[in-house]
């Protein structure tokens, strides 16, 4: 009996295992375009239209020099503090997380980095299946493995849900604040960072008591520690420089008299060059359906 339990769930994973990995998306495509749409989007307009509504939805993607800063910087100390020190999985949060789910005997979405919702956002669901949740870890491995950090925090700003039928901060600044994404306050960043865990009950617009105290707390953290830390993390590692050499004396000859040495100073002067850096170009604004 227990030889064939045993044979029956080896070939359910082993049948799992080879549809992962025919079905596993290529991530690499993400270095320079941009999705036409993604899962979380596809889903929920399957759900308008099972409501019998229209499925349109607002998404328009802008390069990361055209979202605010101070967007930016609310997002990760709302959603990711770790986020430029870990690989795609921050362990601890999500060692927390599980005791927590023991504790309340239930699962939950807690310890997802911003690689894991990319992950999810793009190819995934909302399910709480643990078979969901060992895809979303190999998704957000290879999107660590082939994206850099900066495209990472770029694409999650771009497509993650940010209030009813609005995806991206280009759409949510248009659509809440009425003005572009690279406008946005502090405090109207701190509104649509707070609205994340979620978006349609907590409006950015119209914010409520519970939307309000997140973006109070954000805002703190700004504050604290905040303003200077994409600068720190993005800026490139400076290499110390090689040690001087050790002047050597020569040895005294007390017969011969040393010659007199003339020294010539030579200035060196450097010029650095500076590299110009392209941006992906953003697409004019667009209504999916």
């Amino acid at each position: 009996m227990f030889k064939r339990i045993f044979g029956i769930v080896l070939v359910i994973t082993v049948a799992y295992a080879a549809y992962v990995w025919i079905t596993f998306p290529n991530v690499a495509r993400l270095k320079d375009g941009w999705p036409q749409t993604t899962a979380f989007m596809e889903q929920r307009k399957g759900e308008l239209r099972a409501e019998g509504k229209d499925d349109a939805l607002q998404y328009q993607p802008v390069p990361y020099a055209r979202i605010s800063p101070y967007l930016r910087r609310a997002v990760l100390v709302a959603e990711d503090n770790d986020f430029y020190e870990h690989g795609g999985i921050d362990v601890e949060a999500v060692k927390k997380a599980i005791r927590r789910d023991w504790e309340r005997k239930k699962l939950t979405q807690g310890g997802s980095t911003i690689t894991q919702q990319l992950a999810k956002n793009l190819y995934l669901n909302q399910s709480r299946n643990p078979l969901r949740k060992v895809e979303e870890y190999f998704i957000a491995r290879s999107l660590e493995n082939h994206l850099t950090k900066k495209r990472i925090l770029e694409l999650y700003l771009n497509v993650v849900e940010m209030g009813e039928r609005v995806y991206g901060a280009e759409a949510a600044a248009r659509y809440d604040f009425h003005v572009s994404a690279s406008a946005l306050t502090p405090s109207q960043a701190a509104l649509l960072a707070g609205c994340l865990p979620n978006p349609r009950l907590m409006n950015p617009g119209a914010p409520n008591k519970r939307l309000r105290a997140r973006q109070r707390m954000i805002l703190a953290r700004m504050r604290r520690w905040g303003y200077l830390f994409e600068e720190e993390t993005l800026a490139p590692k400076k290499t110390a420089p090689p040690p001087p050499e050790l002047e050597q004396t020569p040895p005294t000859d007390t017969a011969t008299p040393a010659p007199t040495q003339t020294t010539t100073s030579t200035e060196t002067t450097e010029t650095s060059g500076t590299t110009e850096t392209t941006e992906p170009q953003s697409p004019p604004a667009t209504t999916t359906t």
